[in-house]
C-alpha cells in the first residue's frame, strides 16, 4: 500500500478557506493539507455599516509542504511522493448598503483560485507541475453591528467547476458561514472568527464528499500603530463521504495552530504574515504553510 493511500480520496473544499482546497486541487490522491477558511486574518470581518459604496482588493498566497499525512489512527506519516505549493486567492469585494436598511452593510465578492503544486521526484515516481486557475467562486455577505466595535454576519459562497482540468475539483460547493469581530480589553485585542460548513456535489470521478464544518480563528492584540501580532487556531471535520458504485470514504478532521503578525502599513493597505502547521489530524493532510495576506482599499 502506498503511504498517500492511507488516507481518503475525498477532499474538501477550497477556501479559503477557505478556501481550502489550494492544496487538493493539485494533489488528487491525498486529503488536502490546509483548513477551510484559514486563509483569513485578523480584521477580516471588522466591517462597518453605513457607508457610501467601496471595494477591496485582498491577495492571499499559501505556500505549502505537502510532505506529511495523517492515517485514520491519527499518527502521521510521510507521504511518497511529496509535494510543495504556491497557492493564490484573489478576491476583489464590492461593498454597498440599501436606503431601506441603513444599518446592515453587504458585501458581493468574487475569488479567483491560482493553483501551482510541483510533485517530488523518487524511484518510482517522475516529478511533475500541475498548475492553473482554479474553481472560481461567487458570493455574497451581510452583517449589522450590535455594538459600535462589533460585528456578526453571515456569507454564502458557490464554487463553480470552471478551472483549469490540472487542477479543478470538477464539482460544485457551496460554502455558508457566521462570522464576527469582537473587540475587547481596552480595544487593542480583538478577535476575528467564523463557523460555517461546505456542501458538496458528486465529482467527475463518482466521489461524493461528506459534508465539512469549520471553524476559524484569529486573536490580535495591537501592539503599535503599526505592529498588530496574532494568533490563529483552525479547525474541520468531514464527514463519510460515498462512491460511485457503492463504499464510502472515511471521515476526517484537522487542528491547525499558527501565529503572524499585522503590518498596517496605511488606513488603505495591510500585509499579514503567519506560519501555521498541524497540531492533530486524522484521515487529512498535515499542515505546514507560510501565509501572506495583501489588502487593498479603493
Amino acid at each position: 500500500m502506498r503511504n498517500d493511500d492511507r488516507i481518503t480520496r475525498c477532499r474538501p473544499s477550497l477556501l479559503a478557506a477557505v478556501a481550502l482546497a489550494l492544496a487538493a486541487a493539485a494533489a488528487p490522491r491525498t486529503a488536502p493539507a490546509q483548513v477551510t477558511f484559514d486563509v483569513i486574518g485578523p480584521h477580516e470581518y471588522d466591517l462597518p455599516v453605513g457607508y457610501e459604496p467601496w471595494n477591496v482588493f485582498v491577495q492571499y498566497v499559501t505556500v505549502q509542504d505537502n510532505d506529511k499525512a495523517f492515517d485514520g489512527s491519527g499518527d502521521r506519516f510521510k507521504l511518497d511522493p511529496g509535494s510543495r505549493a504556491i497557492t493564490g486567492l484573489s478576491k476583489w469585494v464590492h461593498f454597498f448598503t440599501v436606503d431601506s436598511l441603513p444599518n446592515v452593510g453587504m458585501g458581493f465578492e468574487v475569488i479567483q483560485p491560482e493553483v501551482n503544486v510541483r510533485t517530488d521526484a523518487t524511484s518510482t515516481v517522475r516529478a511533475n507541475t500541475n498548475s492553473g486557475f482554479g474553481d472560481t467562486m461567487i458570493g455574497y455577505a451581510v452583517w449589522y453591528k450590535p455594538t459600535p466595535g462589533t460585528t456578526l454576519g453571515l456569507q454564502t459562497f458557490v464554487q463553480m467547476p470552471i478551472g483549469s482540468n490540472e487542477v479543478s475539483d470538477t464539482n460544485w460547493k457551496n460554502l455558508t458561514s457566521a462570522f464576527w469581530y469582537v473587540p475587547f480589553g481596552d480595544g487593542r485585542w480583538g478577535w476575528t472568527g467564523d463557523f460555517g460548513f461546505v456542501v458538496q456535489s458528486p465529482r467527475d470521478d463518482g466521489l461524493h464528499p461528506g459534508v465539512t464544518v469549520h471553524t476559524n480563528n484569529r486573536v490580535g492584540f495591537k501592539a503599535t500603530d503599526l505592529l498588530e501580532p496574532f494568533v490563529a487556531v483552525d479547525y474541520e471535520r468531514t464527514g463519510k463521504g460515498s462512491v460511485r458504485g457503492g463504499g464510502e470514504t472515511p471521515s476526517s478532521h484537522a487542528l491547525d495552530l499558527g501565529a503572524g503578525v499585522l503590518f498596517h502599513l496605511h488606513p488603505k493597505h495591510s500585509l499579514a504574515l503567519r506560519y501555521s502547521r498541524s497540531t492533530e489530524g486524522e484521515n487529512h493532510g498535515s499542515n505546514d504553510s507560510m501565509n501572506v495576506k495583501y489588502v487593498y482599499v479603493f
